[in-house]
């Protein structure tokens, strides 16, 4: 479309008008020499990552567990739990961990992330709580009947948990290491640490990433 001129048909009046008329000021949208200023270039941006789901996590964890020579590579000490830290898929943290004879974790809760956990070698118990708990803003924590439940988890066998999911795990066995694949999303900020007396749960310590 040709952008009209003073003068021109389409922004006059009449033939009929005088000849000594006064042309109107043109507007920046009617002016022959109004230009147009170009955007300036930017670069494409990559698209923001897809955050991996509870479903995402278990087939990471299933998948590291049925591979003997990732599974082979972790050291196992008598003494303690060992741990190497794994690539998880989208973000998110994962671990191997190994357990000797009689280790546990103590209950725990994993800081607001979501996690999965898969036995790769031995057998785990988790003792958990079937009701999810607040994270923040309490000490101490009076349990109602009902609400402990215990899953066996032998090799091959995994779970996936909430975000405000509290439990604890042992290696119940007195002379068989076990090995498991954890992940978590978003990476855990912080993990609780409790103590538990019959029903009554007390808050202990908050851990921080540098410190494992």
């Amino acid at each position: 479309m040709t952008t009209p001129t003073v003068g021109s048909p389409s922004s006059s009046t009449s033939t009929k008008s005088p000849t000594t008329q006064t042309p109107t000021t043109p507007s920046p949208q009617t002016s022959a020499t109004a230009t147009a200023t170009a955007a300036p270039a930017t670069a494409p941006t990559s698209p923001a990552p897809t955050a991996p789901t509870a479903a995402d996590l278990l087939d990471f964890a299933r998948a590291v567990a049925a591979d003997p020579a990732v599974v082979g590579e972790l050291p196992l000490d008598p003494d303690g739990r060992t741990w190497v830290r794994l690539d998880g898929p989208g973000g998110s943290e994962a671990w191997l961990i190994g357990w000797p004879p009689g280790a546990e974790t103590g209950w725990h809760d994993h800081g607001g992330s979501y996690g999965v956990f898969v036995t790769a070698a031995g057998e785990l118990t988790e003792q958990s709580l079937s009701v999810p708990l607040p994270t923040e803003g309490w000490r101490s924590l009076e349990l109602a009947d009902g609400v402990d439940r215990q899953r066996i988890l032998p090799e091959g066998k995994g779970r996936a948990f909430g975000r405000h999911h509290v439990h604890q795990v042992e290696n119940r066995s007195q002379t068989t290491h076990a090995v498991s694949v954890h992940a978590y999303y978003p990476p855990l900020p912080l993990i609780r640490r409790y103590s538990r007396k019959g029903s009554t749960l007390n808050l202990e310590l908050v851990e921080l990433p540098e410190e494992w």
